[in-house]
């Protein structure tokens, strides 16, 4: 009548990290650490003597930023094996709080340029 559970693994091998191997966190260690050279060639050399414009030069940190971000949040924080429901729910979610922060700024930078003029 009673059976015996035993706590072994057998018939539930969990294959949901599989493709996280030691070569490919240093894949991603190495494209993270190239990102973050360019980064520093940017902000040393290349703004400096001026061959980009602040503008431009904020925006490709922004843009590299991101993609630092993604490769962060994909691998190390296991993002990219989750299903996709989880994906879509996270990104739709952070890219509210980023909509909402930016209307808050404009709306601050509005509101400041009005009460400083009067």
């Amino acid at each position: 009548m009673s059976e015996h559970h035993s706590n072994t693994t057998e018939g539930h091998e969990h294959d949901e990290h599989a493709g996280l191997t030691k070569s490919k966190i240093w894949q991603v260690f190495g494209i993270l650490l190239l990102i973050t050279v360019i980064e520093f060639i940017i902000a040393l050399v290349i703004l400096p003597k001026g061959y980009m414009s602040h503008g431009v030069g904020n925006f490709v940190y922004i843009a590299l930023t991101l993609v630092k971000a993604f490769y962060i949040v994909a691998y190390f924080m296991h993002l990219k094996y989750e299903k996709l429901g989880l994906q879509l729910s996270l990104t739709v979610s952070f890219i509210f709080i980023i909509y909402f922060i930016v209307l808050m700024l404009i709306e601050g930078g509005f509101l400041n340029l009005h009460m400083l003029s009067h």
